[in-house]
């Protein structure tokens, strides 16, 4: 298994400075890489790789004899990149790739091999760096991959290992009924799981905005953009909102460990939100940033994958709502204001989100047994109740 290991460094001013060095190296390489694969492509559509990047970068360090204070290994992993973020947007999963910018949030470069781990002393040796002190709060074993080497927006530094343990994943455990989970996310309560048990919203950017609203006034009333004031007024933000994203992730990793590990369910089951197309609504979008629910359905994905559970994830225009989880009846009137309703037909009074979670388990369990059978939204032609009809007869006993 491949797992990855995060540590804060601390490398002292020269090394600081040398790193500087290294991550304006790695940004120049990535931009003229990828001005070449572009005009390359461009003039007679010749689709360049990284190892042709490989061999003209040689005669690129001759020319700019200062791109040899870096890692050579780390400049080509550079062009790794690149040629990674080129296949992903010709799968269609991610944009075109963007030149990187020198003042960008995002700096790091990778280094494949030649790292070395010592625990016992709090050491990290990097290639050209040498022995960077660090804190090595967690031990390992296995073989290193890759190390990352990130500067952030805070002027903090962190090494991130990824390592491959040799142990291969677990194998899937039984499902059944029983020791499945549905779990409905939400804005008002992050998450509702169809044993009825609630997670509520922290709400760690709204409970924090008037704060960040000081500061970024503070910031906006600076003149002169390059003024050391504005700088550390600019410093100042930058850690505000690291707080924010640090307490959200905490959050998200206890929540996710409490549901995974912590829960004798075999099947977790999540609805396939199409969360960047609801980040259009300007109403909303702030509401959903705050949530996170991608990163929530990401960790809760690769943990399922280490202990062995079934992470499952039904459509997205599944009427898990709108579904009376006793009888079938579908509420076709039911908005987004209401949160409880009540069936016209068996008169169950429902928790809008408990009652999606039910479903939502429902729906993932049936579909787990290989039945091919997907629940969808009933046109106005047929009927509201799916009890007696074809599809309801398919299901079995999908509502009692």
């Amino acid at each position: 298994m491949l797992k990855a290991y995060k540590y804060r460094v601390y490398p002292t001013e020269e090394q600081k400075v040398l790193i500087t060095k290294m991550l304006g190296c790695n940004r120049f390489v990535w931009n003229w890489g990828l001005d070449k694969k572009i005009k390359s492509y461009e003039f007679d559509k010749t689709k360049l790789t990284c190892f042709d990047l490989d061999k003209e970068l040689i005669e690129l360090k001759k020319q700019n004899i200062w791109l040899k204070e870096t890692s050579s290994q780390a400049l080509q992993m550079s062009l790794r990149n690149l040629d990674n973020a080129f296949t992903a947007f010709f799968k269609r999963n991610s944009e075109f790739p963007k030149f990187k910018k020198k003042y960008s949030n995002r700096q790091s470069c990778q280094f494949p091999q030649s790292v070395k781990i010592d625990f016992e002393n709090n050491i990290i040796e990097f290639p050209k760096l040498h022995k960077v002190n660090s804190i090595l709060h967690r031990r390992f074993e296995g073989k290193i991959k890759t190390v990352t080497l990130r500067k952030t927006s805070t002027n903090k530094y962190f090494a991130s290992i990824l390592v491959d343990d040799g142990l291969e994943l677990p194998p899937k455990l039984p499902i059944t009924e029983d020791l499945t989970v549905g779990v409905d996310v939400g804005i008002n309560s992050f998450a509702t799981l169809s044993s009825g048990e609630k997670f509520e919203n922290p709400k760690f950017l709204r409970s924090n905005e008037k704060r960040l609203k000081v500061l970024q006034r503070r910031v906006s009333k600076k003149k002169l953009k390059s003024s050391s004031n504005r700088r550390k007024s600019k410093l100042k933000v930058a850690i505000w909102h690291e707080k924010v994203a640090n307490q959200r992730s905490d959050f998200l990793h206890k929540l996710t460990h409490n549901l995974v590990f912590k829960n004798q369910a075999t099947m977790i089951v999540c609805e396939d939100l199409n969360v960047d197309g609801m980040l259009k609504n300007h109403c909303l979008a702030k509401s959903i940033s705050d949530v996170s629910w991608s990163t929530f359905f990401e960790f809760v994905s690769y943990k399922c994958e280490w202990t062995g559970k079934t992470f499952e994830r039904i459509g997205r225009f599944e009427p898990s709502s709108k579904i009376c989880h006793v009888c079938g009846q579908i509420n076709h009137d039911l908005t987004l204001k209401d949160r409880e309703w009540t069936c016209s037909s068996c008169q169950t009074h429902h928790d809008r989100d408990l009652n999606a979670a039910i479903n939502i388990k429902t729906i993932g369990f049936v579909r787990s047994q290989g039945t091919g059978i997907e629940l969808k939204q009933s046109s106005p032609e047929r009927s509201d109740v799916l009890v007696g009809s074809e599809e309801g007869e398919k299901l079995g006993n999908f509502f009692p």
